[in-house]
């Protein structure tokens, strides 16, 4: 269960008015729920500096996510941040997730079709077999870590077949993920930024060389998403050669996080509250409504982000048009006026209408992919390891932006 109560003295009245996202305390990202707590109920709509906004309130973010004056486009906070034409400038504002119609409306129809229920069945196999390889090799871990040697593993191993990335060039996937996305944080220091650029630069120079490839052998579009990007519809749209680039980075980075991260929270907490796991392992029919209440319960993605085209109103607050909202997800899935008991780990809460992959035309596009994973991953972990414990003190990511776990030690039972 997390705990509900304020802090002290990190939100005592003048520390809660003064919180920023930017310089938040240590404790914030150990459990930030007691500070969304005191948020939601003190300042819902807190200014965390000038023209930027925080929002913990579920019916608050679930507003701005529909609002149409809510622009998903960063060119502008991008701009200082990591310099106009920069290789993370440039990937940040080309990928589906920072932009708004038209490019955005074209790049997730053009994803979404590659990425459709038939080709999401026709994955389910090979995932199974995936995780029971990375089920059969932890046992013969002598420090078995969940998250290196199995969470963090699942996603990159699925989107590069998705892609047909060579087996060769896999091994550096994830750190350019995390280098790509940790520049994403609030106020990223000079060599997290320096990182970032760097795997954008290496992350494209594989990608040219496996496009050219794939131009000139072009695989079955039915099952090569890739060669489906390459291709575009019949006689319709295509992608760019740079949008289609930045594209297959952003289909890796936002499966790698929301994957990992969900099986790695989603272990945690089942093995904190024990009774949940016990009831998962004797009840896996409800392994659907679990990940949908882990999902819930420690959401991957704990912030997002919005700008402002118009005036809008919040709560009671007027906004004015270009002021930064920072959409408090994580706080919305734990807020009790939309869900009861949000500190209670509920596998079979319903209903469940989380925000974990956002809402409304800006929905995660590989929402039911991270599903599917968690899915496989999750009910095999329980079948196979139904005595699975922890085996030390989790590592945690200490990251705000993203939630979930560096290194989880775990005992198989």
């Amino acid at each position: 269960m997390h705990a509900t109560a304020e802090p002290s003295p990190a939100l005592s009245a003048d520390a809660l008015a003064r919180f920023s996202l930017a310089a938040a305390p240590p404790d914030f990202i150990d459990d930030p729920y007691p500070f969304y707590d005191a948020l939601r109920r003190h300042h819902p709509v807190h200014a965390m500096a000038p023209g930027q906004w925080l929002l913990t309130r579920y019916a608050d973010v679930a507003a701005v996510y529909r609002a149409p004056q809510a622009s998903s486009d960063k060119r502008r906070e991008f701009g200082p941040k990591f310099g106009i034409g920069t290789p993370l400038f440039e990937h940040h504002t080309t990928s589906l997730v920072f932009n708004d119609a038209p490019l955005h409306t074209r790049v997730r129809r053009l994803l979404l079709g590659a990425l459709n229920q038939r080709a999401i069945t026709r994955m389910e196999a090979g995932v199974g077999r995936l995780v029971e390889q990375l089920l059969d090799r932890l046992a013969d871990q002598p420090a078995p870590d969940l998250i290196a040697h199995f969470a963090a593993e699942i996603p990159v191993e699925v989107i590069g077949n998705l892609l047909d990335v060579p087996a060769a060039g896999r091994a550096p996937l994830r750190a350019w993920s995390l280098a790509i996305l940790s520049a994403l944080e609030p106020a990223p220091s000079a060599e997290v930024l320096s990182r970032g650029q760097a795997a954008v630069r290496d992350f494209c120079d594989q990608l040219r060389t496996l496009v050219a490839h794939r131009r000139a052998h072009p695989g079955d579009p039915e099952a090569d998403v890739l060669t489906r990007l390459i291709l575009g519809e019949v006689a319709g749209e295509r992608l760019s050669e740079t949008e289609l680039l930045h594209n297959c980075i952003f289909l890796l980075n936002a499966g790698h996080e929301t994957t990992t991260n969900l099986i790695g929270n989603g272990v945690q907490a089942l093995l904190t509250q024990r009774a949940a796991w016990d009831r998962l392992v004797a009840e896996p029919a409800l392994i659907n409504p679990a990940v949908e209440e882990l999902l819930r319960f420690e959401s991957p993605l704990q912030l997002n982000n919005r700008q402002l085209t118009a005036p809008l109103r919040v709560g009671d607050r007027d906004l004015p048009a270009g002021d930064f909202i920072t959409l408090g997800v994580g706080a919305a899935n734990h807020d009790p006026a939309q869900f009861a008991d949000p500190g209670v780990l509920d596998l079979a809460r319903k209903p469940n209408a989380h925000l974990a992959f956002g809402h409304g035309a800006h929905a995660c596009a590989g929402l039911n992919v991270a599903r599917l994973e968690a899915r496989i991953a999750l009910g095999a972990l329980a079948r196979r390891y139904p005595g699975l414990g922890l085996a030390g003190v989790p590592v945690r990511d200490r990251r705000v932006r993203f939630r979930g776990f560096s290194a989880l030690p775990v005992r198989l039972g």
